[in-house]
């Protein structure tokens, strides 16, 4: 609309709904008079923060759509995809800010591409999990469709790595430990990603990482690979067809996990990444990638061995599962954080003392044993239990905290609490492990289990001294049944001495 007067411009805004009456009162009030320029009456709009340049440079056009999509007011444009445009929004009335995505249109008139579109968003809706971008709402206004989702702010993991060149290993592992964690919360809801790549990994201001985006590559997978329009669905095409595996495989996105951590610590992604979708489709792309370490020498073994083994091209050689790659990196996040090193230090004097080599001594009565596979809720426990007293031995592994009752000469702690949330069965079989066990039959033992995980409780072996809590559980509430418990099978230990004590009198 060139050659706009205030008035004109401002009756638009306010018949598109982008200006409310009270509104337009205060900024006549402002000038005193309507005798403004468009200019002058735009640059105040902006300063209040009343529109934004996007809104007004539609205005401008003369454009009557794409100011709001449901409730959602359109702020300004975020990113455009290969299938969509992501805007910032806010909802008109509790002015919550969001993200939204919109198909765009050139795919809005296929069927099968937009009921794909508004499936794919029914599902994200099922996930729920702080890794991943959550879906609030999936929509459609006459001929647009969107989701709505959660405005992360912060950067996309290529951005995050553009600006800093790489990323150093100990950054780089606690990102990928995100990552995979909300990979493997969608894994055991039967959902893949299929569309793994810097862009659809969101990090936060605060440092944590999100994925976006699942199933959404699979739009474009319906048709021959060869001429799809993302990249990334030709490269799942490639891996899986020189794999040998069935698509949708969940082994391809663990590839494609491998090559993100890989794409954090050198700086590139490892693949080459030619425009031709008939190069892309190469074997050699695949076989002639350079392992990490002789990329860069300075790779720590502990990150190089999980980014080899995600990125196997023998998908049985790869890591089967999500929880496999935690499990990996967790080993790897200790060692680089130090955090290895007291438990190091346990096994050494648990081995000198079974060789004789140096004198057995029994774990401090205050030791608590912690099986917990999300990293920073390891961090949360150990700075909690510590404030109140107790020593605190961490593993991320059940088996290897039941091995441990086990082969240790003195019992290494007085009590162990098992977090299923993450270990799920592995946790619930760990915690029986030591029920059926003679030397730790009575020890102090604690399940935590989600409340979606109710139909586990009913096969734990439960007992005066072995509970199960279902989560939410406060801090305080766990450092307190963790004394009782203690207290309670110190107790009965002391009486039962005490009773053979006079019998034998």
């Amino acid at each position: 609309m060139p050659g706009l007067t205030a008035a004109e411009f401002a009756d638009a805004a306010f018949d598109l709904g982008l200006l409310s009456q009270r509104q337009l009162q205060e900024i006549w009030a402002h000038f005193g008079s309507h005798a403004v320029s468009c200019d002058e009456l735009i640059q105040l709009l902006i300063r209040r923060g009343l529109l934004t340049n996007y809104q007004i440079d539609r205005l401008m056009k003369g454009e009557r759509t794409g100011f709001f999509y449901g409730n959602y007011k359109v702020l300004y444009l975020v990113g455009a995809g290969t299938f969509a445009r992501v805007f910032r929004a806010v909802h008109r009335d509790t002015g919550q800010v969001v993200a939204i995505k919109v198909l765009r249109s050139r795919f809005s008139d296929n069927p099968k591409t937009t009921n794909h579109f508004l499936r794919e968003g029914e599902v994200g809706k099922t996930l729920n999990h702080p890794n991943i971008v959550p879906i609030y709402e999936v929509g459609s206004s006459g001929n647009n469709y969107y989701i709505v989702m959660e405005f992360v702010e912060g950067h996309s993991l290529r951005d995050f790595v553009k600006i800093r060149k790489k990323v150093d290993p100990l950054q780089a592992t606690k990102l990928m430990i995100d990552i995979t964690n909300g990979l493997r919360h969608a894994f055991e809801r039967g959902i893949s990603h299929r569309d793994l790549k810097m862009t659809n990994v969101l990090v936060s201001s605060r440092g944590q990482a999100k994925l976006v985006d699942f199933g959404l590559a699979g739009m474009e997978e319906d048709e021959a690979p060869e001429r799809s329009q993302n990249p990334r669905t030709v490269d799942y095409a490639a891996l899986e067809q020189i794999s040998g595996v069935e698509k949708g495989d969940p082994r391809s996105d663990i590839y494609f996990l491998g090559c993100i951590y890989y794409n954090m610590l050198i700086g590139r992604w490892p693949l080459p990444e030619p425009r031709e979708r008939s190069q892309r489709m190469s074997k050699r792309r695949f076989i002639e990638v350079l392992p990490i370490q002789d990329v860069d020498k300075t790779i720590p073994r502990c990150v190089a061995v999980v980014v080899n083994k995600a990125m196997q091209l023998n998908p049985d050689r790869r890591y089967q599962t999500p929880s496999e790659v935690l499990f990996d990196l967790g080993l790897a996040h200790r060692e680089l954080s130090g955090e290895a090193v007291e438990e190091r230090e346990l096994a050494t004097r648990a081995a000198d003392a079974a060789s004789g080599t140096a004198p057995a001594k029994a774990a401090p009565t205050s030791a608590v044993m912690v099986v917990e596979a999300n990293l920073k809720m390891q961090d949360i426990l150990r700075e909690g239990l510590k404030r109140a007293g107790y020593r605190v031995l961490l593993t991320s592994d059940p088996d290897r905290a039941t091995e441990r009752f086990e082969l240790e000469d003195q019992l290494p702690a007085r009590c162990v609490v098992f977090n299923a949330q993450d270990l799920g069965q592995r946790a619930l079989a760990a915690f029986n492990r030591l029920a059926e066990m003679d030397r730790t039959a009575k020890l102090p033992a604690i399940l935590l289990l989600d409340q979606n995980q109710s139909h586990l409780q009913g096969d734990a072996v439960t007992g005066p001294h072995r509970v199960v809590l279902t989560l939410p559980v406060t801090l305080g509430r766990l450092r307190q049944e963790i004394a009782r418990l203690i207290a309670e099978t110190q107790s009965a230990e002391e009486n039962a001495g005490d009773f053979t004590l006079r019998e034998e009198a």
